[in-house]
């Protein structure tokens, strides 16, 4: 499917007119579509409990979460990684994120590096990925050759693996256990998990 069919590069119909809206109007309908955000993520709990039921065999065996993401996907997996020690009083290694471009990219966008399928598997070997490991992989469209490279990596070194994308059929699904895809308001449901 070519990138511009994608559920998550279509303008949202109930959002056309914004910029005629007073600042009020303005935040008023971003709340009323944020509030769709946690049907989305409803309609998933039943893969998002399956995933989580991978995280916890991998932690209970002493294997880590490893998220990978590009772009926004990445940065939101790093700060996810970076809030568990604090906030869950785990290991600094436990939950580990990584971004295409490395940690340059958390700060400062990086054209092009979402497209190199074959650093998304160095990168995996470079962590020493195995198979007590889950690695998630996230990417908006589902189809992020960066993540792509990383969950084949994964699997083919025995990781169990998941993907979290927001069109439905993604292509991030060809190398995961479980695959978690909501169909819309694709920043809000990475963050609100």
């Amino acid at each position: 499917m070519e990138l511009g069919q994608l559920i998550t590069e279509q303008r949202n119909e109930n959002t056309m007119n914004i910029d005629k809206l007073d600042i009020s109007g303005i935040l008023k309908l971003i709340n009323e579509e944020d509030k769709k955000v946690a049907y989305c993520v409803e309609k998933a709990i039943p893969d998002i409990s399956k995933a989580v039921e991978l995280v916890v065999e991998a932690f209970n065996k002493g294997g880590r979460l490893i998220y990978v993401g590009a772009g926004t996907s990445g940065r939101l997996a790093i700060v996810d990684a970076s809030e568990c020690p604090p906030t869950f009083g785990v290991p600094f290694d436990m939950v580990v994120g990584i971004i295409a471009g490395g940690d340059s990219a958390i700060r400062t966008p990086i054209e092009n590096v979402e497209d190199n399928e074959e650093q998304g598997r160095i990168d995996i070997r470079n962590l020493n990925c195995c198979e007590k490991d889950v690695v998630m992989g996230i990417a908006a469209s589902g189809r992020t050759p960066y993540v792509i490279g990383a969950l084949k990596e994964a699997r083919k070194l025995g990781a169990k693996t998941t993907s979290l994308a927001n069109n439905p059929n993604s292509v991030t699904g060809v190398s995961r256990d479980i695959a978690e895809e909501y169909l819309n308001k694709a920043g809000n449901s990475k963050r609100m998990q």
